[in-house]
């Protein structure tokens, strides 16, 4: 058996290539949508992909079924309790997928999502026994998924007992020896406590767990499942996902986004197109386009695009360099966005030599924003995640955490100026460069955040 895992930090994704070498035959698992990492992985092993699946309709990412099917003649396989608008291969609980030596079994596994499966994989080259589990959303490194993205709170109530009585099924089943590889892992947002490692077994799980260690009472567990307050929030384009991955994404069509010199990159921006500054905080704050968007180029991008630009937005970019252009580019096209229509050719640099216009951000550091609250002259917000709020925070501070703020902006506290707070000053740039067209010379971002804070010895309440 070949088997290969493909990590996507920005994402907290990983997706699965499982191969059999004795038919030449593979089958790729949760697919994200720049799918070359697949087919160059199938030809090295001198593979052919002929089956692909997805766990479940996706919330936080658009799956990559149609761009496999576009690039391959391949089968793609659908659990038949999902209500899926894509053309499939439609296959049962308990059903097993024969592939020479290599077989999968379909487990039905709901919790996460009604219509989620895991499959158990078998090596019949060295047994009968089965060899790892891919489990999709159902069970976590040191989690369980979520069970709280798809509606009224008795839903997520029968979602959450739906869950115990798959760990239970899957662990009264399945021996300890067994791998298990998730598809949401380290730095997904389906889980609250989801551990640094990208793989566990059945053994360690049972062992470990928080979650599970409550599984010998249903009623326990599932008061653990509900338990919501420590889970992160949900950004605003998870709402837009799902429907579209149960419906089948369209496939892509691939150009090169242009260099736009000065004159052109502001006809595109006057024309409605919404500049997204990828730069770091510091230069941002240092100058930058009037109304442009900050989002730093790294893992967090994704995620945060996604939380600012509405949908359907198009998108013009300023970059650090013209190599960063498809690392920003496949980073939103993976949450559902368009390619951008354009780059600045030269940065800010050439926008500076051609007279554009600039705005500036301010930056406090702590020690200046302490005094500042201590007049009384600065409105603190702060737009961590839940659990990080709880576990302490600058007393007075409005909370209004990130992923909420573009339809909370009317709550932000207006008469003072606005300091935004994060951990460390990513978060706060992206959320005061949302506010700041609103409030011109009102809105500052608190560089070095809540860690810069707590290090210098400065008061927190929990």
């Amino acid at each position: 058996m070949i088997f290969e895992q493909f990590y996507l930090e920005s994402l907290g994704h990983a997706s699965y290539l499982v191969g059999d070498e004795r038919t030449g035959r593979a089958l790729v698992l949760d697919p994200r949508r720049d799918v070359e990492v697949y087919l160059e992985s199938a030809r090295m092993h001198g593979l052919r992909i002929a089956y692909a699946i997805d766990t479940h309709g996706h919330n936080d990412y658009l799956s990559g079924l149609s761009e496999l099917r576009l690039r391959q003649d391949i089968e793609v396989l659908g659990f038949a309790g999902a209500d899926l608008g894509y053309d499939n291969r439609s296959v049962t609980d308990g059903e097993v997928i024969e592939m020479g030596d290599v077989a999968f079994e379909v487990i039905h596994s709901p919790g996460h999502t009604p219509e989620h499966v895991s499959l158990l994989v078998y090596d019949r080259s060295r047994g009968e026994d089965p060899v790892l589990l891919l489990s999709g959303g159902a069970l976590l490194v040191g989690d369980v998924g979520r069970p709280d993205l798809l509606g009224s709170p008795d839903t997520v109530r029968s979602a959450a007992q739906d869950s115990c009585h798959t760990i239970q099924q899957l662990l009264w089943r399945l021996g300890d020896h067994v791998a298990v590889y998730p598809t949401h892992v380290r730095g997904s947002l389906c889980g609250g406590t989801i551990g640094s490692r990208l793989s566990t077994t059945v053994g360690y799980e049972r062992r470990t767990n928080p979650v599970l260690s409550r599984i010998s009472s249903s009623e326990e567990f599932v008061e653990e499942c509900l338990r919501l307050d420590h889970l992160p929030a949900v950004p605003p384009y998870w709402r837009r996902m799902r429907g579209m991955n149960l419906g089948g994404p369209p496939g892509i069509d691939l150009w090169e986004p242009p260099a736009l010199v000065p004159s052109e990159f502001r006809r595109h921006r006057d024309a409605g197109a919404i500049v997204v500054d990828t730069r770091s905080p510091e230069a941002f704050a240092g100058g930058h386009i009037p109304g442009a968007l900050n989002v730093g180029l790294g893992p967090s991008f994704s995620t945060w695009a996604g939380t600012v630009l509405p949908e359907g937005a198009r998108v013009l970019l300023v970059l650090d360099g013209p190599a960063q252009l498809w690392e920003a580019a496949w980073q939103l096209l993976r949450v559902g966005y368009d390619l951008p229509e354009g780059w600045l050719s030269g940065g800010m640099a050439a926008w500076r030599a051609s007279a554009g216009e600039m705005d500036m951000l301010p930056l406090l550091d702590v020690h200046e924003l302490r005094s500042r609250i201590e007049a009384r002259a600065v409105n603190v917000v702060d737009v961590r995640q839940p659990a990080e709020w709880a576990g302490g925070h600058i007393e007075g501070a409005t909370f209004i955490t990130g992923a909420e703020l573009p339809a909370r902006l009317d709550q932000v506290p207006n008469h003072n100026p606005v300091a935004f707070i994060c951990s460390t000053g990513y978060r706060s740039t992206v959320a005061a460069s949302l506010l700041a067209p609103l409030r011109p010379g009102r809105v500052l971002s608190v560089a070095g955040g809540m860690s810069a804070w707590t290090t210098s010895g400065y008061p927190i309440v929990a």
